[in-house]
């Protein structure tokens, strides 16, 4: 496994992890990546985190679904990211509507809204009749339905692979396909690195990689204490594995969208900087909006391609830590 850099500990750390409840491993690297005054707004911001919905429009219009709900007495604002809008109101469970149950939105942050996006900049360069997409962590399905909504409204026909390799998640996965009603989806359960064993190309990955998760820390506050350096590593190491994989089974030109819902860049440029040193692949640009990847970490410094990868903090845009980055394979 890969060495996970560290920082030393200074009074801000210290102070921060008190005040706020954080293991100082956490606080240290992040001060070390980020800077003081960007840790401070970030751990801030982490404590109240907009919650966000993205609108099917597979089943529903867009203005129609948001009338509904603004007369159930929810509150809603538009966002920069299609069909997604921040929740500003919630008299009651956004998951107990009659409009969630019947799948005309999805609870969904904003931050995992952009993959989906990212990959449907390439419909149109797709010469082939039927696009053939691989979904390599597919459960609980958002990014996996998304997708295929997006297919729909751009008239694009395609197919989606959804692999999951936990079979516990495998249920929720096929009832939100089902909810959310779109029928180009085949559920596998299967652990993803085994997939070019079967041989099949696909023109396009999207790998939402298992991580520690620092970036969801508002939706699960033991993740303040409950990850250090051997998780950083088993993520890391697991995530090669997946992209290796994912670039095995994707045709030359096509592409892979991989994301993470972690800061680290260990789980994120680390990875990116390993897959162009190691497999035939090549950074490629993102046109959605964000802020480029990191150009250094530590004393090493990334491809200056790097620029070209987006991440998404709660403090500069109310969402979850969010990284994501596409890949074409050459």
């Amino acid at each position: 496994m890969m060495d996970v850099l560290d920082f030393p500990s200074t009074d801000l750390s210290r102070e921060l992890s008190l005040k706020f409840g954080y293991s100082e491993f956490i606080l240290r690297r992040w001060i070390g990546f980020f800077g003081e005054n960007e840790t401070v707004k970030l751990v801030e911001a982490m404590e109240d985190v907009p919650k966000y919905i993205r609108v099917n429009t597979v089943k529903v219009k867009e203005r129609a679904l948001i009338e509904r709900i603004k007369n159930r007495g929810f509150k809603l604002r538009k966002t920069e990211v299609p069909y997604c809008y921040e929740v500003v109101e919630e008299p009651y469970s956004l998951g107990a509507t009659p409009e969630y149950l019947m799948g005309y939105y999805y609870i969904m942050d904003k931050s995992s809204c952009i993959p989906p996006i990212v990959l449907s900049e390439e419909f149109s360069r797709f010469e082939k009749e039927v696009i053939r997409v691989a979904d390599f962590a597919a459960s609980p399905g958002g990014k996996t339905t998304m997708l295929s909504q997006i297919m729909k409204d751009r008239r694009v026909s395609g197919i989606i692979l959804a692999l999951e390799a936990k079979r516990d998640r495998i249920q929720p996965l096929v009832d939100n396909i089902h909810r959310m009603g779109v029928n180009n989806v085949a559920v596998f359960h299967m652990d993803a690195r085994k997939f070019p064993e079967f041989r099949y190309e696909v023109d396009a990955v999207i790998l939402d990689a298992p991580c520690s998760g620092e970036g969801i820390i508002h939706k699960d506050k033991s993740r303040k204490v409950s990850r250090g350096a051997e998780d950083i590593a088993f993520c890391s190491s697991l995530q090669r594995e997946l992209l290796k994989s994912a670039v095995d089974c994707t045709k030359e030109g096509g592409v892979i969208v991989y994301s993470t819902c972690s800061l680290t860049p260990e789980e994120n440029e680390f990875v990116v900087q390993w897959a162009v040193e190691n497999l035939p692949v090549e950074i490629d640009r993102i046109d959605f909006p964000g802020r480029g990847g990191l150009k250094k970490a530590g004393n090493f410094e990334f491809d200056s391609r790097m620029r070209f990868t987006r991440r998404y903090f709660p403090h500069t845009d109310r969402c979850s830590g969010f990284f994501v980055a596409k890949l074409r394979v050459v």
